[in-house]
């Protein structure tokens, strides 16, 4: 049987300096297969959640898993199992698309024939052919999202972290972002999504995990979740099970 993409066992996590925990005791598990998406309003640990399952923060309590395998910052076999894609930009805004992709494609252990024809395809597929040898400071907010997804998947993961991966982009390149998604879930890669855009995470998710003051007050199928409470979409569904409407930063 396989294992699932993420399970999380009595999860504890705690800022150094602050009176109480972000999470005591939270379990999740996401599998395989699945565009899962995590939601909740400001603060209520959604983004924490993230950081501790890629590695970026250091969890207190309990055991987070990837793909049947324990996360641990030490583990390189794991870390080239999974991509991430930030809200932040994470790439060099000195280098062009080609030169950025080169490196974090090196750094994910990729061989260089592979790294040029996964980069020909990356540029062809996201629109950036045209664009691949000019510097990345000089592109549009909608280009460096691309770039930005671009790098997150260049090492084929099998499983990807999203978070805010459209943040302040074109309604066209939110579709092509959108849609490529939904390509590489057809092809087995496994999404784990944020977003404060609410519509969007309709059509992309099929499962999702709403988070509140630390804790996981709803996980189940979107179309399970909003015929048991009876809502029309994401948002009335939030609202009802949070009391508050999720604000767009």
């Amino acid at each position: 049987m396989n294992k699932p993409a993420v399970l999380i066992r009595e999860l504890g996590f705690r800022y150094p300096g602050a009176p109480n925990p972000c999470f005591a005791g939270l379990n999740l598990q996401v599998a395989r297969g699945e565009r899962f998406g995590i939601f909740g309003p400001n603060g209520a640990g959604k983004t924490t959640l993230m950081n501790c399952m890629t590695g970026l923060l250091a969890y207190q309590q309990g055991s987070i898993e990837l793909l049947g395998f324990p996360l641990h910052k030490s583990n390189s076999h794991l870390n080239r199992m999974f991509g991430f894609v930030p809200q932040d930009f994470s790439f060099y805004h000195e280098l062009t698309p080609v030169e950025n992709l080169a490196f974090f494609g090196a750094w994910s252990g990729m061989r260089n024939r592979e790294i040029k024809q996964r980069t020909t395809e990356l540029l062809e597929i996201l629109d950036l052919t045209d664009v691949r040898n000019k510097v990345v400071q000089q592109f549009s907010g909608g280009m460096k999202r691309r770039v930005n997804l671009a790098i997150g998947v260049i090492h084929h993961p099998q499983l990807l972290f999203l978070d805010e991966p459209t943040v302040g982009v074109d309604i066209q390149t939110r579709s092509a972002i959108i849609n490529y998604l939904k390509l590489l879930n057809s092809n087995g890669t496994t999404l784990i999504y944020t977003s404060h855009q609410l519509s969007e995470a309709e059509e992309l998710c099929n499962t999702i995990a709403l988070v509140d003051q630390g804790k996981i007050i709803a996980h189940n199928t979107l179309a399970h979740l909003l015929e048991e409470h009876r809502e029309l979409g994401l948002e009335g569904l939030f609202v009802n099970l949070t009391g508050k409407k999720i604000k767009v930063e």
